[in-house]
């Protein structure tokens, strides 16, 4: 059986787990996943990952407003998610950034990545990244902060990848790269520093061939691993031990 998954990136309070989120998470391990980080988007959110990290030793938390979460965010936001670091399982602020997929002001959105950005170097905190057509705007403001940053579900291309390594940032890949046309995707897993890698489900979302639009969770993140240790000509193992190790470096696990 493989082990040493660690599925760096997550969101097991979504109501899609709310029929069955214990029987769930208490069989990852048994499956081979060693961590998981859950990712909030608001401060809703950001409780309820939090009481999932105190409950399950190998899940951690991170804290943070995402684009699509603006709408009630209290004047005091920053104050608040910078108590919620002090709680020990709590490894960064995420998932922040910018997504304009959607409409929603984008000055707005900027506004509350930059302080976000801000705040994690201030805490000296990793900083989950979410960057949904935006490059432009989301490299930016990394290139003038240079925060310690995870680029999370990647979707730029082989340059961009090699701008954001040169930054020092990491990025990771999940159930994308299975995708038929996920040319993007795979040419950066290609070629990407495997030191810099790392793996996610995004779970629910995100779910690899043959589970296309079906929910995700950490353990189908063995489909995106099979895939890229096959780009890499290394077993999946190897592949599953290296981004293990980066997701634990990154999060100062």
């Amino acid at each position: 059986m493989l082990s040493n998954i660690f599925d760096a990136h997550a969101h097991y309070d979504d109501g899609w787990f709310d029929d069955d989120r214990d029987k769930l998470l208490a069989s990852l391990p048994g499956q081979g996943v060693c961590g998981v980080v859950n990712n909030s988007v608001d401060l809703n959110t950001a409780k309820k990952v939090i009481a999932l990290a105190e409950k399950y030793e190998y899940i951690y938390a991170a804290v943070g407003f995402h684009p699509e979460n603006l709408d009630d965010m209290p004047e005091d936001y920053l104050q608040k998610i910078a108590e919620l670091t002090k709680h020990p399982k709590v490894v960064a602020i995420g998932e922040t950034g910018l997504d304009y997929h959607w409409d929603i002001p984008r000055e707005k959105q900027q506004r509350v990545f930059e302080k976000q950005i801000k705040l994690s170097l201030e805490l000296k905190m990793p900083l989950v990244v979410h960057d949904r057509e935006a490059h432009g705007d989301v490299f930016e403001l990394l290139r003038r902060y240079k925060p310690n940053a995870l680029v999370h579900c990647f979707s730029g291309s082989v340059e961009l990848m090699r701008e954001a390594v040169r930054l020092g940032f990491y990025i990771s890949l999940g159930g994308v790269v299975t995708f038929k046309n996920a040319r993007q995707s795979v040419e950066v897993a290609s070629e990407i520093p495997l030191e810099k890698l790392l793996l996610e489900t995004d779970a629910p979302y995100m779910s690899p061939v043959p589970f296309r639009g079906k929910r995700n969770d950490s353990s189908k993140i063995i489909y995106a691993a099979e895939k890229i240790a096959a780009l890499r000509n290394i077993t999946v193992q190897e592949l599953l031990n290296i981004t293990s190790e980066n997701a634990k470096r990154f999060y100062n696990i």
